[in-house]
């Protein structure tokens, strides 16, 4: 989808989010077309043409000054993780050959930062823009085992295509939304991705729900919350995510997940490690007797 198609839907959408009450604007009654304000309205709130208003939504957004976007992130309540998402596709629109190397994400990392997630109290794992889990500790790989089964660890795509998806997030479709406004606010900082761009190709072919929930033109920035998770081995936790940008990784992040101490969810964490120490074991204990035979032969 080109940037113009973008900056078109966004702004559509988020002007059917905004009632003229809610605007403060008077109300004269009588049917309206459109849900939310109309672009004149939008116009007059931003201090800016009809005319001009319009040559915005339609896409023309280069070269509209930080000042003209932010009237209109105000006239449209935008709130900090949208207005970012509308600067980003300003600048794509300005200078679009230069917001990405185009080049798929980096697949591997530095061996000083899986040292780091080694020495964790706390599960973690590292992904990157359009949430393929590129590395975990052994805590973080037991809580999302169901995940790492796949060849190709992703979080969307067990969201939107693995039937588990459903029974692993209790809130699945907050889940589902949530996923798919991360991966649009991505999309909008870095429209050369040809990672995220394969991937919202993909899970727009196979799953309707993403179809739907990608049209909602939503964004979201994932930096801390609550959530639940139903582990196929230890049922409902309870967890609090935390999510840190990677200096020097450009594009990946670490999210680790705690529990409140003396907690229900604290008790399963310590059977997760119970189950992880003796998963690794097993594997351990496999790729020894391995190792014995292959010399034996």
């Amino acid at each position: 989808m080109s940037t113009k198609d973008e900056v078109r839907k966004f702004l559509v959408s988020r002007r059917a989010h905004v009632t003229p009450e809610q605007a403060g604007l008077p109300d004269y009654g009588g049917e309206r077309r459109v849900p939310g304000l109309r672009r004149e309205e939008v116009a007059i709130l931003a201090g800016v043409s009809l005319d001009y208003y319009t040559r915005l939504e339609r896409g023309n957004i280069r070269g509209a000054s930080e000042s003209v976007l932010n009237a209109i992130a105000r006239a449209l309540q935008l709130n900090d993780v949208e207005r970012e998402h509308l600067f980003d596709l300003a600048r794509t629109a300005a200078v679009a050959s230069a917001t990405s190397s185009g080049k798929p994400a980096k697949r591997s990392l530095r061996a000083s930062v899986q040292r780091v997630l080694d020495n964790l109290a706390v599960p973690a794992v590292v992904y990157n823009a359009q949430q393929d889990l590129m590395a975990s500790n052994l805590m973080g790989r037991a809580l999302f085992s169901p995940h790492f089964e796949a060849d190709r660890p992703n979080m969307a795509r067990f969201i939107f295509l693995d039937p588990r998806a459903k029974d692993y997030y209790i809130d699945w479709p907050l889940a589902r939304r949530m996923t798919a406004a991360m991966l649009r606010l991505e999309a909008g900082r870095d429209p050369l991705n040809s990672d995220l761009t394969a991937l919202v190709g993909e899970l727009s072919t196979r799953s309707p729900q993403f179809r739907k929930d990608w049209a909602r033109q939503d964004v979201h920035e994932h930096r801390t919350g609550r959530k639940v998770y139903r582990h196929p081995e230890v049922g409902e936790i309870e967890i609090t995510f935390d999510v840190f940008e990677m200096p020097g990784e450009t594009g990946l992040s670490i999210g680790t997940y705690s529990v409140d101490e003396g907690s229900e969810s604290a008790d399963k964490f310590t059977l997760l490690a119970s189950w992880a120490a003796s998963q690794e074991f097993d594997a351990k204990h496999l790729r020894s007797a391995s190792k014995s035979s292959t010399a034996t032969r």
